[in-house]
């Protein structure tokens, strides 16, 4: 489906007679996200820091769908970012804010989109370049300012009941830190520039078998780099009053398609970074984690295994080998961390995690948390095995009442260790506030 698709079924939505419109503008939205954030990333072996401030605003439209058996609406989508402190000492790389032509950070940057949709029944098709999907197979990164979007089209549909079916194709992306669009690479070897795909084909279903069980099933395809089924159980277990054990369960397995199960498109470029069998750049990896957690009242306790086999890194759509720097993802694993993610080959990580609702102590609003994650028999090319440690620390606040209410305050600290990565020490600061325009 080409761009112009988007546009006919927009203006065909507005052709429509006054007494269409009364759904798709009473049910209408229209809200104003502020993040304000610092960032700090301190590279422990002495190749530099990233210390940067940045205002970002996202202001996001959804209307309601217009009358009849078949409705139409429209999403619309602005996001700025305006860079308040952070010059070109303190700037390494586009994680957060985009590169300027000197090599530092750009003082404001922008982008905005659209996108169409069509409801028949409880079915809808949305079509644009503002879809931010939170998907085990693909999940929006909304790690920094800005948010990642995506361009293509998604399909949802909840016919059956109890189950959700989801389909779509994706051609492009926008990075959390760029306003550049670029097609879909994976992580590849340092300092390469991967070819682009532009085709990103998923299907899958969620199934919500009893009150507590959920169960899924996902494939999907990026043409040229690899296929991936993922397979996820999540299970929740009342022991009593204000108390429960949660069982979480995800597998996933990933192997090469098209131009990368093939040595002479691993020639052209279409290759995987990291340890792989042979030094050959192709995709063969399968992963999977379990992870359990208790909670009690304001208490909650969560310990887990997650084991990466040794055939290839776990791989998802990431744009920062693409040449248009905007470096950082998101997955669905329970190792994807505050600095990083525990997805290398042979990689085996023990975590555990506890928070806090201080609720249950007289403060609404207050939680803390703080994470353990030790990963090794990590490969790499001289056969020695590697290992890595990360611990985070997480204090978020929002405001009960008053002038301020709906405030909300997060501090993020971590430290990352090992022989497998850079260290590296971590602080965020985070202010952010919704408002509802209409």
């Amino acid at each position: 489906m080409k761009s112009t698709s988007a546009i006919t079924l927009i203006a065909g939505t507005l052709c429509m007679n006054a007494s269409a419109w009364a759904d798709f503008v009473d049910d209408g939205k229209a809200v104003l996200d502020l993040k304000n954030f610092y960032f700090n990333n301190d590279m422990r072996d002495a190749t530099g820091k990233t210390a940067e401030w940045g205002q970002g605003a996202v202001f996001n439209y959804r209307s309601g769908f217009t009358e009849g058996v078949v409705g139409f609406g429209v999403d619309a989508q602005t996001m700025l970012g305006l860079r308040l402190d952070g010059g070109k000492g303190d700037h390494k790389g586009s994680s957060m804010i985009p590169d300027d032509s000197d090599g530092g950070a750009r003082h404001d940057w922008s982008h905005g989109g659209a996108a169409a949709k069509m409801k028949v029944s409880n079915t809808v098709l949305t079509y644009g370049n503002t879809l931010q999907p939170n998907l085990p197979i693909l999940k929006s990164n909304d790690g920094r300012l800005l948010p990642q979007t995506y361009e293509g089209g998604i399909i949802t549909s909840k016919e059956i009941s109890d189950v959700t079916l989801v389909a779509g194709q994706l051609e492009h992306m926008v990075g959390r830190g760029s306003t550049n669009r670029s097609g879909f690479a994976v992580g590849g070897p340092s300092g390469k520039i991967l070819p682009q795909s532009n085709q990103f084909r998923f299907a899958g279903a969620d199934w919500k078998a009893t009150p507590n069980l959920l169960l899924q099933y996902y494939y999907a395809n990026m043409e040229d780099y690899y296929g991936q089924h993922f397979l996820g159980l999540t299970h929740v277990a009342p022991l009593g009053a204000d108390t429960s054990l949660t069982s979480d369960v995800r597998y996933f397995r990933s192997s090469a398609d098209g131009a990368n199960g093939t040595a002479a498109g691993r020639a052209e470029g279409y290759r995987v970074g990291g340890y792989t069998h042979d030094g050959s750049g192709e995709i063969d990896n399968r992963t999977w984690s379990a992870a359990f957690t208790l909670k009690h009242g304001g208490h909650s306790l969560m310990v887990g295994h997650q084991r990466v086999s040794e055939g290839s890194n776990f791989v998802q759509p990431n744009q920062a080998n693409t040449g248009e720097g905007a470096g950082g993802y998101s997955n669905y694993l329970l190792t994807d961390r505050l600095i990083f993610n525990f997805t290398r080959a042979g990689e085996r990580t023990s975590f555990a995690q506890y928070d806090y609702n201080f609720k249950q102590f007289g403060l609404p609003g207050l939680t803390a948390g703080i994470s353990y994650l030790s990963g090794d028999h990590i490969k790499n090319t001289s056969d020695e095995s590697q290992e890595e440690w990360e611990r985070d620390l997480a204090i978020d606040y929002q405001v009960q009442q008053g002038a301020l209410k709906g405030v909300k305050l997060g501090w993020r600290n971590g430290a990352l260790r090992g022989n497998a990565t850079n260290d590296q020490d971590q602080n965020r600061l985070i202010v952010s506030y919704s408002i509802p325009l209409f």
